[in-house]
């Protein structure tokens, strides 16, 4: 067993990074390939600021990983240093304020204005806020990432304030840009919040395994010492991501993940086995991530998957599911949905990627679905445990 120093002087004499940093989701890069018409039309839409003018409300789309955060900062960052001074920009992350609350706590923060953790009214933090505002005489612009965990949790009424806001504003003024992962995003909002956050819309395409491939060999550029990479890693890296949407983000953590094991294995080079292993381990985390998230009845169908796999039933259909989902429910304590809403849950964990619902045809007998567990038995089981209701009913069942 290497000892903490070991470690540590393990770490310090690693030849595989350059600087791991150019690997992390928030670095963003002097250069943005294959985004130049999302970059062109946002700067089109913020240039007024330079003039003093107001930019309209941009509403931003696309899927998880195809560069919607980064291009925002990039052109920021770029507006910023045009303007010098007379623009700024704040950016808050709604998947970590989740509450209209903590959102409008750090603005507050990044106006200077005292706001406790807790505890005031929201109508005085907003009081609070203007009067910032207003002290600072600047156009502002407010970036809200990831603004679908908000409203689905929270409701529009920060949403609501921030686009009226410049009736109430006379020496500052203000400009959104909501962020979402979610394309049917708009069908949360009030009309009138839609009516004045939606002013303008971009949408983002997936990334192509030739772009990820693109991207992929910049970053790595940066980031490793030359030789370090195996041939075929950028390539088994930009497919993995490229099945999974474009999903940009989804490339750099695997490139990571594979160049920190192939480092804590004291490898001098990252290889193919150490890309697999990354995927595997970042698969089992982001599978253990969406079923902690579940509702409990879609938990609890998922749960009755497992059960019949565990027991060795090879053709699993959707009425052995709803009996033992029934079984699952009447263990909890609960009443039990009906197998049509079962049916539709099905369905939604086959999207999520957790199981696999194909339709086979049984002769004369007709057709009927086949279910199977597509994630790992072990990531399912992990992910179901997190839950303290789940945990109990699982250990009965075995």
């Amino acid at each position: 067993m290497a000892s903490v120093e070991e470690i540590f002087e393990r770490y310090l004499s690693s030849r595989i990074f350059k600087d791991r940093e150019k690997l992390l989701p928030d670095y963003v890069p002097e250069e943005l390939p294959h985004r130049d018409e999302q970059i062109r039309r946002l700067a089109t839409v913020l240039a007024p600021a330079l003039v003093g003018s107001r930019p309209s409300n941009v509403f931003i789309y696309g899927l998880t990983g195809t560069g919607k955060t980064a291009v925002t900062k990039y052109v920021l960052r770029k507006l910023r240093e045009k303007a010098r001074a007379r623009v700024e920009y704040v950016y808050i992350n709604c998947r970590q304020n989740n509450t209209s609350y903590r959102v409008l706590a750090e603005l507050a923060k990044y106006l200077g204005v005292k706001v406790p953790f807790t505890g005031l009214a929201l109508g005085e933090v907003m009081k609070r806020v203007l009067r910032g505002l207003e002290r600072k005489k600047r156009m502002l612009i407010v970036v809200l990432d990831e603004i679908d965990n908000l409203v689905k949790r929270n409701g529009d009424d920060v949403l609501y304030f921030l686009s009226r806001i410049n009736e109430q504003l006379e020496k500052s003024r203000v400009s959104l840009i909501g962020i979402t992962n979610d394309l049917k995003f708009m069908e949360f909002l009030d009309a009138r919040v839609k009516s004045s956050l939606g002013e303008e819309e971009l949408v983002f395409p997936p990334y192509n395994a030739i772009q990820l491939e693109d991207i992929l060999e910049k970053r790595a550029r940066e980031a490793f010492n030359e030789g370090v990479l195996e041939p075929g890693v950028i390539k088994r890296v930009a497919a993995i991501a490229a099945r999974q949407n474009g999903d940009c983000r989804l490339a750099l953590d695997i490139l990571l993940k594979a160049a920190d094991i192939a480092d804590r294995e004291g490898s001098p080079r990252v290889t193919l086995a150490h890309v697999d292993k990354a995927r595997q381990e970042i698969e089992k985390n982001l599978t253990i991530d969406v079923i902690k998230t579940m509702p409990l009845h879609v938990k609890l169908t998922l749960a009755a998957v497992y059960l019949l796999t565990r027991r060795g039933v090879k053709t699993i259909t959707t009425g052995m599911i709803y009996d033992t989902y029934k079984d699952l429910v009447t263990r909890v304590g609960i009443e039990p949905v009906t197998q049509r809403r079962i049916s539709d849950v099905i369905n939604e964990l086959d999207m999520l990627g957790l199981i696999n619902a194909r339709v086979v045809s049984m002769g004369r007998y007709g057709r009927t679905k086949v279910i199977s567990l597509s994630a790992s038995v072990k990531s399912v089981e992990e992910g179901l445990s997190e839950d303290l209701i789940m945990k109990t009913v699982l250990g009965n069942t075995h």
